[in-house]
């Protein structure tokens, strides 16, 4: 190979890179540009907001006066506040019990929903349209249903003999009331999301594991499980966090927090704060404090994923 040959591969090995250095970085800027959009609003409409409403957290202000720094009285003053346990406790009580209950018949149904059956779209449609309820709509329909006087859940009680209940206006009865409202108008979604995870599960490993000698109620624990635990991790996410973030105009137009605090839930209680006591700065404490708890729980869920969810070409550890 004579020499110019060979600085003439040089040149061209040289000029390779540099192209294909070029096109990436033509690349990352139209990524950017891309996202601009959706940078500057989350600047302007988030972030900025989240740093002033920590500046405020520290500050006692009740939107009429000049606000007045007080560093760190707020997160302390919760600290003695016996309402801020009741509305965690409160908050608690009811993610910790309608989120799994929510993800557990929303996988039923979705399991039924997949079956190859004549009318089984206009099926899928009737189980989603309560999500798509809206809240306000939602909270007046139940509050005629659990009307202790003439509402249609007392009068299913008196059909069948039963004694009517108070429901909404009972202490004991207020949360589990409440529960049952967000299971009614809260499995639409994670019906469908599970539902598009069982159509993506390959029939090859069904098919494989009923070789083996599986039966269905193996495969579903071997198969069907292993294979739909990114989408159960990613429900249980998404709903906790949107039940510690939500149920807010559910409560607020039903029981309003109460009876005697009984639903008196952090969204509801922040609002309270804000809007009824005028004190701002608490009011953005609570909101920090439930941001750092949501921020703690996710990252909880995280660390325990790796136990038992199943990602395609990974080994569970």
């Amino acid at each position: 190979m004579s020499i110019s040959n060979v600085a003439k591969l040089g040149n061209q090995a040289g000029v390779a890179p540099r192209r294909r250095s070029g096109f990436r970085r033509r690349q990352e800027l139209e990524g950017l540009l891309c996202i601009l959009p959706w940078l500057i609003g989350f600047i302007c409409f988030k972030f900025g907001p989240m740093v002033a409403s920590l500046v405020i957290g520290m500050m006692r202000w009740d939107a009429l006066q000049p606000p007045r720094w007080v560093g760190l009285d707020n997160f302390q003053t919760m600290l003695s506040d016996p309402r801020w346990y009741n509305a965690l406790y409160n908050t608690a009580y009811l993610s910790f019990l309608s989120v799994p209950a929510q993800l557990t018949v929303a996988f039923l149904f979705a399991l039924m929903l997949n079956e190859k059956l004549r009318g089984m779209p206009t099926f899928r449609t009737i189980f989603y349209l309560p999500s798509q309820t809206p809240l306000v709509a939602t909270a007046f329909l139940w509050n005629w249903i659990y009307h202790p006087d003439f509402g249609l859940a007392n009068a299913l009680l008196s059909t069948v003999g039963l004694p009517t209940q108070n429901w909404l206006f009972d202490l004991q009865l207020a949360k589990p009331s409440l529960i049952l409202i967000t299971l009614w108008s809260g499995i639409g979604v994670p019906m469908i999301i599970f539902l598009a995870g069982l159509q993506g599960v390959p029939d090859s490993l069904y098919e494989a594991a009923s070789l083996d000698g599986a039966g269905a109620f193996a495969r579903f624990r071997h198969v069907t499980i292993p294979m739909l635990s990114p989408v159960i991790f990613f429900n249980l996410i998404i709903g906790i966090i949107a039940s510690f973030q939500g149920f807010f105009t559910i409560v607020f137009l039903t029981t309003g927090g109460g009876p005697v605090y009984a639903t008196l839930i952090y969204v509801v209680y922040i609002y309270f704060r804000a809007f009824q006591d005028f004190k701002m700065g608490y009011a953005a404490a609570l909101a920090w404090v439930l941001f750092l708890i949501i921020m703690l729980m996710t990252a909880i869920q995280f660390l325990l994923a790796r136990r038992w969810v199943y990602y395609e070409g990974s080994e569970r550890t």
